[in-house]
C-alpha cells in the first residue's frame, strides 16, 4: 500500500494537527483509558527445587538457576562441582494480586519473553501450556483464569534429562541425530542438539558446561482489546528516479481472540515528515486476525536524509519512528476506555547494502564481497559468543564494552554465532550507532538436529519472531542458518555418511524448507537473501541444492581456515579466500585474571589444563611459542608466566599476519575482501581463541588488532619462496591524502637502542584498495654489519613526519637472537588524574618506561580488579623513554595505585 493523500494513508495537516494537541491534552490530565497496559511480573519469585530441599524466595527476573545459586560457577573447578544444579528440576513460582473488576473488559495476556527452555506454566493451578525454545516469546490468553489471588507457576525440566530424553526417543525411532556428546575434554553434558536452547550452554571449545535454565527475560500482564504492535519492519530503499528514499514499513501485530479486526496506524516522523502519517484504510476493512499485519510505504525526499555508514567511512545517522496503533473489534470503531492504543518506537538508518557475487577476474568461481552506499568495503572484524554463559547474567556494561572495543579497533562487522543467542534489541541498536554491521547467524551450530514436526514448527515460531524484531537495524547485513553443519554433513564430521541420504534430506528440510523459507518472509531490498550455511559456496551453493562438494572452496563463499600443525607466522600457510569469516589462534588470559579466578590453593597448570577443551590440548600454543620465543622447560617457577606472555604473543602475531595477507589481497585476483577472525570475548577464564578476556581486558590480539586493523596500514609480508619481503600498503579511506607519504626502513642490531641504518623512498596509497608498493630481497636488507640473527627491521609509514603505521620484520627465530639482553628496563607512575563522570571515576595515569638495549613486546599488566586500557602494548622500544598510559574506572580515585601494581614483562626476560 502507498501512502498518498486521498488514499488509505495519509498526512495529517492542520486539523490533524489540532486533533492531536486535544488528545495530548487529555494525557497530561491523567486520562489514559484506551492505553494497553503491561504489567511487569518482575519481583516476588521465589524457586524451589523438585524434592523441596532448597528453597529461595523475593527474586527478581531475569534469573537463572546457576546465577541463583550457583554464582561461583566460572571460579575454580566449580564447573563441574556445580553441576548438580543442572540435573535437578526447578520451580518458579509467583503469588499476585489482580484487580479483576478494574480490567474486567477485554483480553489479558501472559507473556513471557524467554523461559530457558523446557518447562511448564500454571495458574491458579491450571495448565497454559508447555515451552521447549528459549528463543521463542510465548504468551497465554488468562483472561478466564484470573482472578483476586493468583499463583503462577513454572516448572522448568532439567535441561541435561530433557535432552537425554529427546534422544532416546528417536534413538528408538532410529533417527538417531549426531553428535551424541562433545569431546572428553569439554567435561561437558549432551544431546545439546535436542533442545532449542543456546548451544553453548552444554560447553564448547572454548566454553564451560553451565546448562542454564530459568526465567531469562521479563514476564508481562499484557491488558488489550484485541491487538498490539510486537514488531515493525522498515526495508529502506532509493526509488527507482533516486529522488527519493522508500520505507517500507510492516508493522507486525499480536493479537488475542478469533475475530478480525479495525485498526488506524499513526506514524511519526518528526526528522523525516512534516506531518504524521495516519493509514486508516482498516477502519473499514478488517485485518485478518490469523495473518495481522499492516504493511505501507512512505517516501522521504533524499535531501532530508543523511546516509548511514559503516565505522570508518563516515556518519552513522539514525533516524526515530513513533508508531501509535489502536484496534479494536466492532465496525463501529472503539469503545470508550477500551485498552485499544499500543506504540512501538525504533530508530532506522538509511543505506543500501549488496552481496555481490558476480563472476570473478580470475575465472574460477563468483566474488563474495559487500558493497555499502554503492562502495565496496572490506569487511574487518571478529566473531561475536554471548558475553556472558548465563544468558540471564548478560548486563548492557559488557556489551557495550565489547562493542565499543570493536569499533575503536576499526571493525565494522561482527559475526553473531549461530552457538549462542540472539542478542538483545539494546545489543542491535548499539551495533547501528557504532556502525558495526552484523553477520547474523540464527542458532544452529556444529550439529545436525531433529526434524520432526514439532520440533520444525517451534523453529519456525523462532526465526519469525527474531528475524522481525532484527529485520530493521541498519547494522543487520546478513542473515545465515547455521554454523558449519553443510560443512559437518560433507566432512563426515560426525560419520553421518553411513546414511547420507537420510542426513542431507534431513538437512534441506530443516534450513532450506523451513528456517530460510522463514527468513525470505522478512527479505529486504536494501539487505542480500540469506546464505545456507557458513562457511558455504555463496550462491553457487544453489546449483548443488545447498549442500556441495566442498562448501571451503576457495572461489565461492566464505571459509573458516584453522592449521595448528604449521608455522601460523608465515603468510604461506593460508587460503586465498573471497572471504574469511572465521580462522584464529588460541591464547592464554592474563596470569592475574588467572588468579582471579582460581581458590588460592588451585595449582594454576592444573586448573589450566582442566579447562583447556581444544581437542589438542595445549600443545597447538606450546608448539608455536617454541618455534619463536625462549619459553623456559615445564619444570622452571617461571614457566606459566612465560606460557601465558608468549601465548599472547604468538596468537597476536598470528592472527596480524593472517588478517593482513587477507587485506592484501583484495586488489588481486583472489579478490579477498573480508576477514573476521575467531573470537572477540569470552565467556570465563580459559584457553581460547578471545582477543578480550571474561573481565574486559584486551589481551595483546586486541591492541595489535587496531593496528594491523586500521584504515591505513603498512605490510612486510615475507614470500619464503623467493626470500623476500613485499612491501604493501593498504587503505581502507575513499578519499586520501597522498602528498607527503614515505617509507622509512630502519634496520636496528638486537643489541643496541636506535636504528643503525636508515633508508626511506616516496610512496603513494590507493584509495579504497591497497598499493602493492615493491618487492626487498631480504640479502638486501641483512648484509655487512647486519645478519638474520643479530638485526631485525622496522617498517613506518610517514607522512611527511607524522607516523600513520608501523611493522617489524624479524627474520629469525626471535629466541635465536644474537645480542637479545636484559634490557634494564625501569619505569615509574609519571602522573595520575581522576576525572568523575557521574557514578564513575576516570582513573588515568602516565608510565614511563626507560630502557639500556631495545625491549622486546612490552607487556604492561595492572594487578588489580579493574577493567583497563593501556594505550598500547606488546610493543617494541628501541628508544630509551617511552610513555605509555593507562586507564580505567572505578568508583574511587585510585591515589594509592602504586608502581608495584603494575606488571611488566619483555622477551629479553626469559631469553637464556
Amino acid at each position: 500500500m502507498k501512502c498518498r493523500p486521498g488514499g488509505g494513508c495519509h498526512n495529517g495537516g492542520p486539523a490533524w494537527s489540532l486533533l492531536v494537541g486535544l488528545w495530548c491534552g487529555f494525557l497530561v490530565h491523567g486520562i489514559r483509558g484506551d492505553a494497553v497496559e503491561v504489567i511487569e511480573l518482575w519481583s516476588n519469585w521465589s524457586i524451589t527445587n523438585q524434592n523441596g530441599t532448597l528453597s529461595i524466595a523475593d527474586q527478581t527476573l531475569p534469573s537463572g538457576i546457576y546465577s541463583v545459586f550457583g554464582s561461583q560457577v566460572l571460579e575454580s573447578y566449580n564447573d563441574i562441582h556445580l553441576r548438580w544444579l543442572a540435573y535437578d528440576n526447578w520451580t518458579y513460582t509467583n503469588s499476585f494480586q489482580f484487580d479483576i473488576h478494574h480490567y474486567k473488559r477485554g483480553h489479558i495476556n501472559l507473556t513471557f519473553h524467554g523461559i530457558d527452555t523446557v518447562a511448564e506454566i500454571r495458574l491458579n493451578h491450571q495448565l497454559l501450556g508447555r515451552t521447549d525454545n528459549m528463543f521463542v516469546r510465548y504468551s497465554f490468553d488468562v483472561s478466564a483464569i484470573l482472578q483476586l489471588d493468583n499463583v503462577l507457576e513454572v516448572e522448568i525440566v532439567s535441561p541435561v534429562w530433557a535432552a537425554l530424553a529427546k534422544s532416546q526417543a528417536l534413538d528408538a525411532a532410529s533417527s538417531s541425530v549426531p553428535p551424541a556428546c562433545p569431546p572428553g575434554r569439554y567435561n561437558g553434558e549432551c544431546h545439546v542438539n535436542m533442545l532449542r536452547k543456546m548451544q553453548s550452554s552444554f560447553a564448547w571449545d572454548w566454553g564451560p558446561a553451565a546448562p542454564s535454565m530459568g526465567l531469562w527475560k521479563n514476564v508481562q500482564l499484557e491488558i488489550y482489546e484485541v491487538a498490539v504492535i510486537r514488531d515493525v519492519d522498515v526495508d529502506i530503499s532509493r526509488t527507482a528516479n533516486g529522488s527519493h528514499w522508500n520505507m517500507h514499513i510492516r508493522c507486525y501485530l499480536d493479537s488475542v481472540g478469533r475475530h478480525n479486526f479495525y485498526a488506524t496506524l499513526i506514524l511519526y516522523a518528526v526528522e523525516l515528515l512534516d506531518h504524521p502519517v495516519v493509514v486508516d484504510t482498516y477502519t473499514w476493512k478488517p485485518i485478518s486476525y490469523s495473518t495481522p499485519v499492516i504493511e505501507f510505504d512512505q517516501t522521504v525526499p533524499i535531501e532530508k536524509v543523511v546516509t548511514w555508514w559503516p565505522n570508518g567511512y563516515g556518519e552513522q545517522k539514525l533516524y526515530p519512528l513513533h508508531f501509535t496503533l489502536k484496534a479494536w473489534l466492532g465496525s463501529d470503531g472503539p469503545e470508550v476506555r477500551s485498552k485499544t492504543k499500543s506504540q512501538k518506537s525504533l530508530r532506522v538508518g538509511f543505506r543500501t547494502l549488496e552481496l555481490i557475487e558476480r563472476p570473478a577476474a580470475d575465472g574460477l568461481g563468483n566474488t563474495f564481497l559487500f558493497q555499502v552506499n554503492g562502495l565496496e568495503i572490506f569487511m574487518k572484524g571478529s566473531n561475536y559468543i554471548p558475553s556472558h554463559i548465563l544468558p540471564e547474567n548478560q548486563t548492557k556494561d559488557q556489551i557495550e564494552h565489547l562493542l565499543k572495543s570493536a569499533k575503536e579497533a576499526h571493525m565494522n562487522m561482527l559475526r553473531v554465532w549461530g552457538g549462542g543467542i540472539y542478542e538483545s534489541d539494546y545489543f542491535y541498536s548499539l551495533a547501528d550507532s557504532l556502525g558495526l554491521l552484523i553477520w547474523q547467524d540464527m542458532m544452529f551450530a556444529c550439529a545436525m538436529y531433529p526434524v520432526g514436526e514439532e520440533y520444525l514448527s517451534s523453529v519456525r515460531e523462532e526465526v519469525r519472531q527474531n528475524a522481525k524484531r532484527l529485520s530493521h537495524h541498519p547494522s543487520v547485513a546478513i542473515f545465515v542458518t547455521n554454523n558449519e553443519n553443510e560443512a559437518a554433513l560433507v566432512q563426515n564430521w560426525y560419520q553421518t555418511s553411513f546414511e547420507d541420504a537420510r542426513f542431507e534430506a534431513e538437512y534441506r528440510e530443516l534450513y532450506v524448507a523451513n528456517v530460510l523459507h522463514e527468513l525470505k518472509l522478512v527479505s529486504h531490498k536494501s539487505r542480500p537473501q540469506p546464505l545456507v550455511s557458513s562457511p558455504s559456496n555463496g550462491k553457487a551453493s544453489a546449483v548443488d541444492n545447498y549442500i556441495s562438494e566442498n562448501p571451503q572452496d576457495e572461489h565461492n563463499g566464505d571459509v573458516h581456515f584453522y592449521d595448528y600443525l604449521k608455522d601460523a607466522w608465515d603468510p604461506g600457510i593460508y587460503p586465498r579466500p573471497r572471504f574469511a569469516s572465521e580462522y584464529g589462534f588460541q591464547s592464554l588470559p592474563s596470569f592475574y585474571s588467572w588468579q582471579r579466578s582460581k581458590n588460592e590453593d588451585d595449582d594454576l597448570l592444573t586448573l589450566l589444563k582442566h579447562r583447556q577443551h581444544h581437542p589438542l590440548g595445549s600443545t597447538p600454543i606450546i608448539s608455536l611459542v617454541e618455534r619463536h620465543l625462549p619459553l623456559p622447560l615445564p619444570e622452571d617457577d617461571n614457566f606459566a608466566e612465560a606460557l601465558i606472555y608468549f601465548s599472547q604473543i604468538s596468537q597476536a602475531m598470528a592472527t596480524k599476519v593472517e588478517t593482513e595477507l587477507y587485506r592484501s589481497l583484495r586488489d588481486t585476483t583472489h579478490n579477498t575482501m573480508g576477514a573476521l577472525y575467531w573470537q572477540l570475548n569470552d565467556v570465563w577464564v580459559a584457553p581460547s581463541w578471545s582477543g578480550i578476556d571474561f573481565y574486559g581486558n584486551w589481551k595483546l590480539l586486541h591492541y595489535w588488532a587496531r593496528d594491523f586493523l586500521a584504515p591505513i596500514a603498512i605490510v612486510a609480508q615475507y614470500e619464503k619462496s623467493e626470500d623476500s619481503l613485499n612491501i604493501i600498503l593498504l587503505c581502507d579511506e575513499p578519499q586520501v591524502e597522498t602528498e607527503g607519504l614515505i617509507v622509512v626502513a630502519n634496520i636496528h642490531l638486537w643489541s643496541q637502542l636506535l636504528p643503525r641504518q636508515s633508508i626511506n623512498w616516496t610512496v603513494t596509497l590507493r584509495p579504497n584498495g591497497v598499493q602493492y608498493d615493491k618487492v626487498i630481497p631480504i640479502k638486501d636488507l641483512f648484509h655487512e654489519q647486519f645478519n638474520r640473527r643479530n638485526a631485525f627491521l622496522e617498517l613506518q609509514l610517514r607522512r611527511r613526519q607524522e607516523v600513520l603505521s608501523r611493522t617489524y620484520f624479524f627474520p629469525s627465530n626471535i629466541a635465536a637472537a644474537i645480542g637479545l639482553e636484559d634490557p634494564g628496563l625501569e619505569y615509574e607512575i609519571a602522573s595520575r588524574s581522576c576525572l568523575t563522570t557521574g557514578n564513575v571515576i576516570r582513573n588515568s595515569l602516565s608510565i614511563s618506561i626507560q630502557v639500556k638495549r631495545p625491549a622486546v613486546f612490552v607487556y604492561l599488566e595492572l594487578l588489580k580488579p579493574y577493567r583497563y586500557t593501556f594505550s598500547e602494548n606488546g610493543y617494541m622500544q628501541t628508544t630509551p623513554m617511552h610513555v605509555v598510559y593507562l586507564t580505567f574506572d572505578a568508583t574511587t580515585c585510585a591515589r594509592l595505585l602504586r608502581k608495584a601494581d603494575i606488571k611488566i614483562l619483555t622477551v629479553n626476560d626469559f631469553m637464556p
